[in-house]
C-alpha cells in the first residue's frame, strides 16, 4: 500500500513503516573511468596504425549512412546495402514522417502544458485528430498500452537497493518486450513538491500528452514484479471504465478502509475524464495549500488510516466515497486476479507453483517444444487449456500476475518492522528469479532454485521430459 513516510518517490510501504527515507548521494568515481578511456584510445590508435600499415589500399569496412530519423542502412564500398536497421516499418514510413513535419497538431498550441497544475481541455478531440493524421499509429491504438514506472533521482541508501531496482526494471522490460507494450522509465521529479507516492501523478499526466497513440497508461510501482510473463491484461473487461485498480468494493463502501484498494499499480485510459480525475486527485497533494487539511479529512473518512499526512491511496478511497456519483462508475475495482498481489502471501507458494507447471508440461509435449521468444504468446494461449478452472487468486497454483513488495522499500532499506530486511531481500530474489526463469527458458537456460546463489543450467531438448 502507499504510505507518506517514505521519501523514495515511487515506492510504497505499509502503515507500520514510518522511518524517513531521505536518500544519500554517493560520490562519483571518475578517475578509473578516465584511465580506462585513455587506455582504450591508445589501443585504438595502435590498432588503426597496424591496420593502416598492413592495408595500404582502401578498406572494405562498411560505412553507415542515415536514411531517416530512426533508420540506418549499412553499405559497402560499392554502395550496395548490406543490412537494413530500422524500427517499425509502419511507424517509420516516410509518408508518416513527412506528415508529422508538415501537419499542424495540438503540440503547436502555445497553451499546451505537460504540468499537472494546468488543465488540458478537449483532449479526446485532440487525440482523435492526431490519430487521423497518423494512420499507421491509429491502427491497433484501442489496445495500445504504455507502461510507466520509475525511481528516485539519487542513488539508493541501501547498499543493494540500486541492484534490486535494476532487476525490477529488467523484469518490466522483459514483460513488455514479450507482450508488446511500450515502457517509459523515469527517475526525475516532474514536480518539486510532489514527492514520494505523489510523484507518479504528474508523470502519468505527462505520459498521456507525450503518447497520444496509447489508449492506456499503466502505472507499476518500482517494487512490483511481473511473476507471470504470459498473462495479459483483460482489456475487453474494462471497455466501459477509465481507471482500474486492485481493490474490493465492500472494503471501500462498507468498511471505509484505506487499505480497501492499492494505488501502487493502476491502469488509466488516455482521455479527458482521466485528466480531470487526476487534477482532482492531485488537489490533495503536497503542492496544494490545503495539504494538512486533506490529511485530517482523509483520517476522518478512513478510520484505519494511522498517519496524519494526505496520501494518494486514501485520496482515491475518499473520491470513491465522497464523490461517488462523479467518478465511481468509471473506476473498476479488480479483485479476480493478482492485478497486484501482496508479496507475503505469494513468495512462499512459488516453488509449489513451479512444480505444478513442470508436471503440466511433462504431460503435454506441445508445451515442451523449443521456440523463439517472439512466438511465446502462442504457447501461452495453448497453456490456457491446461489451466482452465484453476482460478487466479489466493490458493490457486496459477502463476500470480504481479507480486508487489509493499513495505520492503528496497532502495532505502527502511522496511516495515513486522518483517526483517533479510526476509524482504530473499522474497524479492525468489520472485524476480521465478519470473526470470520464464524468460531464460526461451534462451535455453533455467535457474535450478529461486535464490541468486542458485546456478543457471542449460536445458536439454524436451525439458521437462516425462
Amino acid at each position: 500500500m502507499t504510505h507518506p513516510e517514505e521519501s523514495f518517490p515511487l515506492q510504497q510501504s505499509p502503515s507500520m513503516a514510518k522511518q524517513s527515507m531521505a536518500a544519500r548521494c554517493r560520490p562519483s568515481v571518475i578517475t578509473d573511468g578516465f584511465i580506462f578511456i585513455g587506455g582504450a584510445l591508445v589501443a585504438l590508435f595502435l590498432l588503426w596504425s597496424f591496420c593502416s600499415f598492413f592495408s595500404p589500399t582502401p578498406s572494405n569496412f562498411p560505412s553507415i549512412i542515415s536514411t531517416g530519423p530512426d533508420s540506418r542502412v549499412i553499405k559497402d564500398e560499392k554502395d550496395e546495402p548490406l543490412l537494413h536497421c530500422a524500427g517499425s516499418e509502419e511507424e517509420g514510413d516516410s509518408e508518416t514522417l513527412h506528415r508529422e513535419l508538415e501537419t499542424p497538431t495540438f503540440y503547436d498550441d502555445p497553451g499546451l502544458t505537460y504540468t499537472v497544475e494546468q488543465k488540458l481541455t478537449n483532449w479526446d478531440a485532440k487525440r482523435r485528430q492526431w490519430l487521423q493524421d497518423h494512420p499507421s499509429l491509429a491502427r491497433g491504438s484501442e489496445e495500445r498500452v504504455l507502461l510507466v514506472t520509475g525511481s528516485q533521482p539519487v542513488p539508493c541508501r541501501n547498499p543493494v537497493g540500486d541492484h534490486f531496482l535494476l532487476r525490477f526494471f529488467k523484469n518490466k522490460v522483459d514483460y513488455c518486450r514479450i507482450n508488446g507494450c511500450d515502457v517509459f522509465y523515469n527517475n526525475a521529479l516532474l514536480h518539486p513538491k510532489m514527492t514520494t507516492f505523489w510523484a507518479k501523478i504528474p508523470l502519468v499526466r505527462a505520459a498521456m500528452v507525450a503518447h497520444p497513440e496509447a489508449e492506456w497508461i499503466w502505472w507499476v510501482d518500482s517494487d512490483a514484479a511481473f511473476t507471470d510473463m504470459e498473462f495479459q491484461l483483460p482489456l475487453n473487461r474494462y471497455r466501459a471504465h477509465n481507471l482500474v485498480v486492485h481493490g474490493w468494493a465492500h472494503l471501500v463502501y462498507e468498511d471505509k478502509s484505506w487499505v480497501s484498494l492499492n494505488a501502487g499499480v493502476f491502469l488509466i485510459r488516455n482521455c479527458q475524464w482521466s485528466l480531470d480525475f487526476m487534477n482532482r486527485w492531485a488537489s490533495m497533494g503536497p503542492q496544494t495549500p490545503n495539504y494538512d487539511e486533506w490529511g485530517r479529512i482523509q483520517r476522518a473518512t478512513t478510520k484505519d488510516k494511522l498517519f496524519p499526512e494526505s496520501d494518494d491511496q486514501s485520496g482515491l478511497v475518499y473520491l470513491l466515497l465522497k464523490e461517488k456519483e462523479q467518478w465511481a462508475d468509471k473506476i473498476y475495482l479488480e479483485s479476480e486476479y493478482y492485478f497486484e498481489g501482496y508479496w507475503l502471501e505469494i513468495v512462499g507458494t512459488l516453488r509449489n507453483i513451479t512444480e505444478r507447471y513442470v508436471k503440466m508440461e511433462r504431460g503435454a509435449e506441445r508445451l515442451r517444444r523449443r521456440h523463439a521468444e517472439k512466438v511465446n504468446v502462442a504457447y501461452a494461449e495453448a497453456r490456457k487449456a491446461y489451466l482452465s478452472g484453476e482460478g487466479y487468486g489466493k490458493g490457486s497454483w496459477r502463476r500470480p500476475f504481479i507480486t508487489h513488495f509493499t513495505g520492503c522499500q528496497p532502495c532505502s532499506g527502511d522496511h516495515n518492522a513486522m518483517y526483517s530486511g533479510e526476509r524482504c531481500s530473499e522474497g524479492m530474489q525468489r520472485a524476480l528469479n521465478f519470473a526470470d526463469n520464464q524468460v531464460l527458458r526461451n534462451y535455453g537456460f533455467v535457474r535450478e532454485g529461486l535464490l541468486d546463489s542458485d546456478p543457471v543450467e542449460p536445458l536439454p531438448n524436451g525439458y521437462p521430459a516425462s
